[in-house]
C-alpha cells in the first residue's frame, strides 16, 4: 500500500498559514506588519526566544504568523499576570500560528529519483501573501530546502535548480531567478532568505550561476535581461570600494589588502544576537568575552553573523584553535578573514557581468568587468594559495597570512577554472590525502563538533569538488568522489527514506549532526545534486 507524500505536518502547516490569511482578510482596518521580530514583538520576542523551556529550536517563535493584531498582542502580552514558561508558551499558541517542522516526509515504493521528482511538489510554495510576522512576501512560486528552512534560500536554490533542471522544470527555476530578481530590486540585495530576520545579511553570491542555469536551459539573451540585477549585486557586494584606505582598509565587506588590491570577505549590517538564534548567540558570546577580556559582545554577534552569510555556520574556517581545547565557536573571527569561495563566486559574478554586456554589444563595459575579474584572479593568485600548503587557503588580513586550515572552499578556484594547471594537480592531490572519506569528500579533516567540519558531507561541495576535478581532467578522482556520494545517498533512502540535508561521509554507519539543530531532512540541495549526478 502506498503512502501519502503530503504528510500531517505538511497539511497542518498550510492550515496554519490560511489561518494567519484569513485573520489579516478579517481585520480590514489594519495592514499586514512585516518586520524584524524583536521590533514586532518587543517583550514579548525576548522573553520567548531567552527562555529554553518555549521552544527548543530558536527559529520557531520568529517563523510564527500572528493571528490577531500585532498591537494587540504585544498590549495582552504586558498585561499578562505570569509570565513562566508554560504560560508564555499558552499565550504564543493562542495568538500565533505556530510552525511545525516538516520532518516526517513519507514515501512510497518509488525510486530513489522518482521520490525526488514527487518531493518538489511538497517542498513548492505558492507566491506569498501579504500577512504580519517575517515572511518577505515573493511574488512568484518557489522551492524550500525542507524541514526548519520554511522560506527561500539564496545559495540553496542554486544547486535545487540544478535538479528541477534534470527534471524539466523551467517554470520554476525561472520563478525562482525573477524572486531573487525580486529581492535586489526591492532591498539591494539577495538576503540569507525571505525573514525580515535575514535583512542584515546576504549568502554566498549565487545569482550569476543561477542566470547560468536559465541560459542554458533557454537562451542567451537570458544574460543581457538580468544584467541591471546582476550589477544590483555587484555594487552590494562592493559597497565601500571607492572608500578603502591604507588606514582604512577594510568597510563593510571590501578588504584593501597590502598591495593597494581589493577583494572580499563575510558581514553583517548588525551587531547584536540573531533573533532565529539568539539565546545561542547571547551564550556564545557570554563566554567569549570571558575567555578573551579585550572582545566586546558586539564584535561577536557580528562575526556570528558573518558566518552565517558565509553558509558555512559554522565552521574551523572561522576560528581560532586552542593548543589545549582545540576549535571553540567562541574564537570566531569570521570579518578578519578573506574567503576563498567568496571571491570566487565574485569572480565568476564579474565575468557574467561581462559576458552580459558583450552580448549586448558593449565592448567597453564588457572589457572593464573582464579586467576586474583579471584583478580578482590575480590577487586570488597571490593572497590565498599557500605554496606550502599546496593548497588554496582563506587569507587573515589582519595577521597578514593564510589561515591553517583546509576546507572544500579550496577547490572552487578550480570549479571556476582560476587555478593553473599545476595547482589543480596538487589540489587533486590533497583532495585524495585529506578530503576523500567512504561517503565523498568531507567538509574539513577537522573535528570541532560545527556542522561544517568533519565528519559531514554536504551535497554542494560534492558537486564543487567533483565539477572542478572534471574541469582539470581528474576524472578518475571526480567519478569516485561521484560514486561514493550516491551511494550513501541510495544507502540512508533505502533506510530511512529520507534525503538528508547533510550526511557523515565518515563513518557510514552513522548520522551525521554537529552545529545549532538537528540534521533536516527534504532536502533541497540534496536532492538537486542526486538528481543532476545520478542521470549523467
Amino acid at each position: 500500500m502506498k503512502h501519502s507524500y503530503f504528510s500531517n505536518t505538511i497539511l497542518s502547516l498550510s492550515l496554519l498559514f490560511l489561518s494567519g490569511c484569513a485573520t489579516l482578510t478579517n481585520s480590514e482596518s489594519r495592514e499586514a506588519q512585516i518586520l524584524p521580530p524583536e521590533e514586532l514583538y518587543g517583550e514579548l520576542f525576548f522573553a520567548v526566544q531567552t527562555n529554553k523551556d518555549v521552544f527548543e529550536d530558536s527559529k520557531t517563535f520568529v517563523d510564527a504568523v500572528p493571528l490577531y493584531d500585532v498591537a494587540k498582542i504585544r498590549n495582552d502580552y504586558s498585561s499578562l499576570e505570569s509570565t513562566s514558561a508554560n504560560d508564555i508558551s499558552k499565550f504564543v499558541y493562542k495568538n500565533f500560528a505556530v510552525p511545525q517542522n516538516e520532518s516526517a516526509y513519507k514515501t512510497d515504493s518509488s525510486s530513489i529519483n522518482e521520490h525526488i521528482t514527487k518531493l518538489w511538489d511538497v517542498l513548492k510554495r505558492p507566491a506569498d501573501r501579504k500577512v504580519s510576522g517575517t515572511l518577505l512576501p515573493l511574488p512568484y512560486p518557489y522551492i524550500v530546502p525542507g524541514g526548519r528552512f520554511r522560506e527561500i534560500y539564496y545559495w540553496d536554490s542554486y544547486f535545487t535548480m540544478l535538479g528541477l533542471q534534470e527534471d524539466g522544470e523551467i517554470a520554476i527555476i525561472q520563478n525562482m531567478v525573477d524572486n531573487f530578481s525580486h529581492l535586489i530590486t526591492e532591498f539591494g540585495f539577495i538576503p540569507n532568505g525571505n525573514r525580515t530576520y535575514y535583512l542584515g545579511r546576504s549568502q554566498p553570491p549565487f545569482y550569476s550561476l543561477m542566470v547560468d542555469v536559465l541560459a542554458e536551459s533557454k537562451s542567451d539573451s537570458v544574460y543581457t535581461a538580468y544584467l541591471e540585477t546582476l550589477l544590483m549585486e555587484y555594487d552590494f557586494w562592493m559597497t565601500g570600494s571607492k572608500d578603502l584606505k591604507s588606514s582604512n582598509n577594510a568597510i563593510k565587506r571590501v578588504v584593501r589588502l597590502e598591495d593597494g588590491t581589493i577583494l572580499n570577505r563575510y558581514w553583517d549590517e548588525n551587531n547584536t544576537p540573531r533573533p532565529e538564534s539568539y539565546r545561542e548567540d547571547v551564550e556564545t558570546a557570554t563566554l567569549a568575552i570571558i575567555e578573551f577580556p579585550n572582545l566586546k559582545r558586539e564584535e561577536v554577534y557580528r562575526n556570528l553573523r558573518a558566518g552565517a552569510e558565509s553558509g558555512w555556520d559554522f565552521s574551523s574556517r572561522w576560528l581560532t584553535e586552542d593548543k589545549e581545547e582545540g576549535f571553540k565557536l567562541s574564537s570566531i573571527q569570521t570579518t578578519d578573514i578573506i574567503p576563498v569561495d567568496l571571491n570566487a563566486l565574485l569572480y565568476h559574478l564579474e565575468e557574467t557581468i561581462s559576458k552580459a554586456y558583450g552580448l549586448k554589444g558593449d565592448t567597453k563595459n564588457s572589457g572593464i568587468f573582464q579586467e576586474k575579474a583579471l584583478a580578482r584572479k590575480n590577487a586570488m593568485q597571490k593572497f590565498l594559495w599557500d605554496n606550502e600548503k599546496a593548497f588554496y587557503m582563506d587569507y587573515n588580513f589582519i595577521k597578514k597570512e593564510n589561515t591553517p586550515v583546509y576546507s572544500l572552499a579550496g577547490v572552487y578556484p578550480l570549479f571556476f577554472e582560476i587555478a593553473n594547471g599545476e595547482q589543480a594537480e596538487k589540489v587533486t592531490q590533497k583532495i585524495r590525502e585529506i578530503f576523500l572519506k567512504p561517503g565523498g569528500v568531507v567538509t574539513t579533516p577537522y573535528d570541532t563538533g560545527q556542522q561544517w567540519d568533519a565528519p559531514n558531507g554536504w551535497a554542494p561541495l560534492q558537486w564543487i569538488t567533483i565539477s572542478g576535478l572534471r574541469n582539470y581532467d581528474q576524472n578518475d578522482l571526480a567519478e569516485e568522489i561521484k560514486e561514493r556520494w550516491l551511494n550513501l545517498n541510495r544507502q540512508v533512502y533505502k533506510d530511512t527514506y529520507k534525503l538528508l540535508e547533510k550526511y557523515n561521509v565518515e563513518d557510514l554507519s552513522k548520522e551525521s549532526g554537529g552545529g545549532e539543530y538537528p540534521t533536516q531532512d527534504g532536502f533541497g540541495w540534496t536532492n538537486g545534486v542526486f538528481q543532476k549526478l545520478s542521470r549523467e
